[in-house]
């Protein structure tokens, strides 16, 4: 059916169990300065660029609220934690990851974390050298859910979008990697895809274990 020639994949939410923690604390900041920001609320800013995020989130809740204030209040919140609890590997992780390197297929993370904490965390959970390029949306001039982090990302590796596949639990992260012409898996974290993501999908799999035979049918 065709050639996998790279995979890229997404972090918080599919790589590390981390999205559950980002929108608990994006709750607890944004409640802790006034706000009623709901667990829905949090769920719909998930690899949200800054630039959407902030006047999405005045949209719901006025122009007083301080995008940069309380996002760094939730850092804090996040790095509190992190320094006490380990990082959790999403279910299949390592396993997707050997499976690619006995296969010589390169992989990449595209993700809407700052560079630095992304080696932070990959370096905690021992995956960071198992990466050809990490790719941040700092690097491109925006973020998700546009296609930009994708189409750079598969540049980086030689590639075209559509030579690749991309990995994403989120609605955001989905509509990025589709739009950017990636084969588009989507490996559901906090919410399951609904009928607009469904169409933009190659397919959806339960964990990044399953994505190997994913991966083996596109392989054909």
């Amino acid at each position: 059916m065709g050639i996998v020639k790279a995979v890229i994949f997404d972090m918080d939410g599919l790589l590390l169990d981390t999205e559950k923690l980002l929108v608990r604390f994006w709750v607890q900041a944004a409640n802790e300065a006034g706000f009623p920001m709901t667990h829905e609320n949090a769920l719909s800013i998930r690899s949200l660029h800054r630039m959407f995020a902030i006047p999405y989130l005045q949209g719901l809740f006025g122009e007083d609220f301080d995008y940069v204030k309380i996002r760094s209040r939730r850092m804090e919140l996040m790095n509190e934690y992190l320094s006490n609890h380990p990082l959790e590997l999403k279910d299949g992780a390592r396993e997707l990851l050997e499976y690619l390197n006995e296969k010589s297929i390169p992989a990449a993370v595209a993700t809407a974390t700052d560079y630095e904490r992304t080696e932070n965390y990959l370096k905690r959970v021992g995956l960071f050298e198992k990466f050809d390029k990490i790719v941040c949306a700092t690097m491109v001039e925006q973020g998700k859910p546009k296609p930009d982090i994708y189409i750079y990302a598969a540049g980086q590796l030689g590639l075209s979008p559509g030579e690749c596949v991309a990995l994403e639990d989120s609605p955001n992260g989905v509509k990025s990697a589709s739009a950017a012409g990636c084969k588009t898996i989507m490996v559901p974290d906090l919410s399951q895809p609904d009928g607009e993501l469904l169409k933009l999908i190659y397919a959806k799999s339960d964990s990044l274990r399953e994505v190997i035979n994913v991966i083996e049918t596109i392989e054909g």
